[in-house]
This record gives C-alpha cells, sequence and structure tokens, in this order.
C-alpha cells in the first residue's frame, strides 16, 4: 500500500489490532449509489465514533482505492481532507500500480472492470460492485455489506457488538445495567388504545422484555448470521423500513411485502398482510423460517444455535424459570418486547379523547370530519367511542393488489438509484438482472378461496406518518398518493371492495385529510425508540451481532 503521504505499507499494518470498516473505493466514481454512499456511511460511522472517544480509540476506518492511475498519495490525501475529522483514524490508500492492487482484490473476492478508450488508454470509469468489510481485531471479516445494507446504523451497532464481544468475559460493567423498570410492560394504555389481552403464560416481566429485545437486534438468529428483526423493523423508521417498499431477505433474497410498523401491532387481531395468524407469539416465527426471510431450516436447528451462544447463558432461565430456549421461550420473549411498542396520547387522542379543543389543527378538524364522514376512511379504520386502533381487524380487496396483477410487463420500470433519485429504465432490462416476480394473491393464498384473491389486512393508522411507503407492496411513497389513490376510487375490478368508491375530494379536502393522518403520531415515539435501542457500551446481552 500507499498512504496519503507516499510511504509504503503493508495492509496488515495498516489494520492493526483495531475493529476496522474497510472501504474499497475510487475518487473519480459517478455512481451515487457505488462509492459516494460508501463514503458518505463511513463519515456519519465517523461522527459516532468522535462522539465516544473511548469507542474510537478502538476502531480505524480504512478507505482503499482501486484506481492507482489516477488516485495517487496526493489524490487520497486531498480525499482525506475533505472527509476525515480531526480525532478520527481514517486511513486512506492506494497502490502503486494495478499488478500491485490485483493480488489484493482477488483476496477480497472484489471484482473490477476497467473501461478503456478505442485506443487502449484507461477511462475513469471502473465498474464495480460496492462492498465494504467489517474487520475484527483477530483479522476476521465479519460482514460484508452491499450497497442495499450499507447503512451507518447498522455498522455502528456492529462495531459496538464487536467491542462487546472482545471485553473480556463477564467483566464487571463500567455503568448500572439497564433499569428494569424501562423495560417494564406499561402499567395503563396510552390515552386513545384500549387494555391489552395477553394470553395466560406469556406475561411480559422485565427479564422477558430484555431478552426479547436482545433477540429482535440479533442477526445471528438467521441462517448465515446477517439479518436480524431490526434490519426490517428499524426502530427509528417506524419499525418498519422507510428506504424499501418490499423487504429483503438473507443473501439479498427479494420478499415480496412491505415490513408492517411494529407500533401497536399488539393489538391486532390478524397478523401478516394476508392475516395469516393470530398470536404473536406464533407470529415470530413465520420470518424466522422463511427461505427468502431469515431463511432457518428448522425450529430446533435455531434452538440448538442459540445453545451454543455464550452470551445468552442464564437469559432464558432467567426469563422462564430456570427453562432454557424453546420454540415457545423465544415466541413468548420476541413477544414480549413487541407489546411494549405501543403507542397513543397523539394529538388526536388528546383532542377526542383528552378534551383539549385545541389539540388539533383546525384542517387536521377538519380531515376528521371528512375521515368520519365524505371519505368514508372510518368504515374500515374504526373510531371506538373511548378508544380507536383505526382497523376493523378485517381483509378487503382495495385494488392495490389488481393493480400491480394486471400491470404491464412490457411497461418500463421505475427505478429509485438513490434516495430521492428515480429513472425510468426498460422492463426487458430489469427482467434480466431481477428475480421472476412472484405473484400475490393475499388471503386466497390461506383460504384457498378464489373470492378472497387480493384481500388484505387492514393495518392502523397510528403513526401512519412515520411508516411510508404504504400498502401491502410498498407501491404507494408518500400520504398524499394514498389520498390520492382512494379518492380515485382505487382500481376498478370485479372483486373490489364496495367501500372503494370516487370521493370526488377538492384539493383542500385532500390537504385536511393528510392534516389529520399526521396527527396520529404519538407524542411516545421517541421514547419508545429510545427504550429500544438503549444499550450500555459493553453489554453484549443486548445488541446484534454481525
Amino acid at each position: 500500500m500507499l498512504d496519503e503521504t507516499g510511504r509504503a505499507k503493508r495492509l496488515h499494518d495498516v489494520l492493526g489490532d483495531a475493529v476496522v470498516v474497510l472501504g474499497f473505493v475510487y475518487t473519480s466514481c459517478p455512481d451515487i449509489n457505488g462509492c459516494p454512499l460508501a463514503n458518505h456511511v463511513l463519515q456519519r460511522v465517523q461522527s459516532r465514533l468522535l462522539e465516544d472517544a473511548g469507542l474510537g480509540a478502538q476502531v480505524r476506518l480504512v478507505s482503499l482505492s482501486f484506481d492507482p492511475i489516477h488516485d495517487r498519495p496526493e489524490v487520497m490525501r486531498s480525499l482525506g481532507e475533505s472527509f476525515a475529522k480531526p480525532g478520527a483514524d481514517w486511513r486512506l490508500l492506494t497502490t502503486v500500480s494495478d499488478d500491485a492492487l490485483a493480488p489484493i482484490l482477488e483476496a477480497y473476492g472484489q471484482s473490477i472492470q476497467r473501461e478503456y478508450d478505442a485506443g487502449g488508454r484507461p477511462l475513469g470509469t471502473i465498474s464495480h460492485l460496492l462492498r465494504v468489510f467489517l474487520i475484527d481485531r483477530e483479522k476476521r471479516i465479519r460482514n460484508v455489506y452491499s450497497s442495499a445494507l450499507l447503512h451507518a446504523d447498522t455498522v455502528w451497532s456492529d462495531v459496538r457488538t464487536i467491542l462487546a464481544e472482545s471485553a473480556p468475559s463477564r467483566p464487571e460493567p463500567a455503568q448500572p445495567r439497564e433499569d428494569p423498570a424501562r423495560l417494564s410492560f406499561p402499567a395503563e394504555p396510552p390515552l386513545g388504545l384500549p387494555e391489552m389481552h395477553i394470553p395466560p403464560g406469556a406475561e411480559p416481566t422485565p427479564e422477558r422484555i430484555a431478552l426479547g429485545r436482545k433477540l429482535f437486534f440479533d442477526r445471528r438468529l438467521s441462517r448465515n448470521a446477517t439479518i436480524s428483526c431490526a434490519l426490517c423493523h428499524v426502530p427509528a423508521q417506524g419499525f418498519t423500513s422507510n428506504a424499501m417498499a418490499t423487504s429483503i431477505g438473507i443473501e439479498g433474497r427479494t420478499v415480496r411485502r412491505n415490513a408492517p410498523s411494529l407500533y401497536n401491532a399488539a393489538y391486532a387481531e390478524r397478523l401478516f398482510h394476508d392475516g395469516r395468524e393470530s398470536s404473536l407469539e406464533e407470529q415470530v416465527w413465520s420470518p424466522l423460517l422463511a427461505a427468502d426471510e431469515m431463511g432457518n431450516p428448522s425450529v430446533q436447528e435455531l434452538l440448538d444455535r442459540l445453545g451454543t451462544l455464550r452470551d445468552y447463558d442464564g437469559l432464558f432461565e432467567a426469563a422462564f424459570e430456570g427453562s432454557g430456549p424453546t420454540r415457545d421461550h423465544v415466541g413468548v420473549a420476541l413477544a414480549s418486547f413487541e407489546r411494549t411498542l405501543v403507542s397513543g396520547s397523539s394529538p388526536f387522542d388528546r383532542w377526542r379523547f383528552g378534551g383539549e379543543a385545541k389539540a388539533l389543527s383546525p384542517a387536521a378538524q377538519r380531515g376528521a370530519a371528512l375521515f368520519e364522514g365524505k371519505a368514508g376512511c372510518v368504515a374500515c379504520h374504526a373510531i371506538g367511542e373511548q378508544t380507536a386502533l383505526f382497523t376493523d381487524h378485517a381483509l378487503h380487496d382495495t385494488g392495490v393488489g389488481f393493480r400491480r396483477a394486471a400491470a404491464p410487463t412490457t411497461a418500463d420500470v421505475e427505478i429509485e438509484y438513490a434516495p430521492g433519485s428515480r429513472l425510468r429504465i426498460d422492463a426487458a432490462v430489469v427482467s434480466a438482472a431481477r428475480e421472476p416476480p412472484r405473484p400475490d394473491f393475499g388471503l386466497e393464498e390461506i383460504s384457498g378461496r378464489p373470492e378472497d384473491r387480493w384481500k388484505y389486512r387492514t393495518p392502523s393508522l397510528r403513526n401512519v406518518a412515520l411508516t411510508a411507503p404504504y400498502m401491502h407492496d410498498g407501491s404507494v411513497r408518500t400520504l398524499p398518493e394514498v389520498v390520492e389513490y382512494y379518492d380515485g376510487g382505487g382500481a376498478a375490478h370485479a372483486l373490489l371492495d364496495a367501500r372503494i368508491r370516487p370521493l370526488g375530494l377538492r384539493t383542500g379536502e385532500k390537504e385536511d385529510l393528510v392534516a389529520f393522518l399526521e396527527s396520529l403520531t404519538g407524542d411516545d415515539i421517541e421514547a419508545l425508540v429510545e427504550m429500544a435501542e438503549a444499550t450500555p457500551i459493553g453489554d453484549t446481552t443486548s445488541r446484534s451481532s454481525p
């Protein structure tokens, strides 16, 4: 290697005994979802490290160019001056030549293809797949992030996990362990929510909630230790994923449906978009065993794996009266954590159920009248006398499934290649590069009845402003687009629910409806996210593992 000053170094020595985040990049990369994304994520990780000097001293960021023709040491030094902040350990490296670089790329499985002009002279463009590596102190590669999974929060969580793993076993914590009260089940439901039914034997104790939260963030629960529940149900994104219309499972496998928000999932009478489960304890096993989600081949294989993880020693026993991991215990623990994610006390609740006349803006009040009147939304998103779950717990055909099934396969496809940036690509090109789309018939897949085709569960609208994109397939990006869809009467066809009809809303009325939907965000969101994510440094019992 050559460092920013031109001095020769071995990559092995540059890695040292730190936990390393290593990205292969080149400075003239034009793909915003490639090298610029890697640099952006490393900048955000750098900011986290600078906020905690104790962690920052143990972690090193490394950017290695695979364009030695252009990225000379002075170019890398200039890049460092743009990105690296004082106090951060960020090394920017290049090599003498392509020949010197080749064995490193081969060892890391990093394939590149340089483009040349008609005269055989190299152009500035290099074709490559983005890969960022997480390397522990023993120089073992612990994770490889592609562009789809490269996120600062994920990298940061993994770094913290590795640092916790490498700490002396069973250390005395530098600060008190989590206050059990923070993980207790709420004594009373928030304003606007009813009492919760909890099955006998599934009572959410602090020990069960803490164990469930650990399982929720632990990527070792997937077959190849790359996917956790939290990667699709991101706490800071409404316990769903704002970045993806449909989820991504192990090995980048495509999941047909949008990740539903977990807020108030404890009140749902039917779970999953197709309503196939009614128990939170049983629901958790579907993604754990699905081949395109977490990919475990059997219940017992996962339980055996949990039994080998030392950081779970004693946790199941503490939560379940001396008993170790079982199918039921895993289900109860995860369900116990999910039952803490109750959110109410929104401006709407304070206005409707709390008697605060000014809690709701005039626009939102007009939207409430439309919701229950002209727009007819309340027919499915029910509001009670003392509480409101904003769902009838039923499944309906709103036309979204039919619309997707009827869409022409030869039309151009709109692709979001970076946040907020979209382009249209020929359908034939997209089809050649992706898995064949699988049909989705909704409830019919469960019931076997043709009349149930394209019926999907009515979701609660609480916190709906936080949980974009919308519909079972994530095909609607914003709340105004949702209102436009229903105002237009959905996608007309023979099985369309009779409640779906053209509404004839004026522009101002649509805006009022959106204001009302935005008023359904609970005032407890920040506390719930903090509770879900908070873990003392060095506590290996509460975070995911790469």
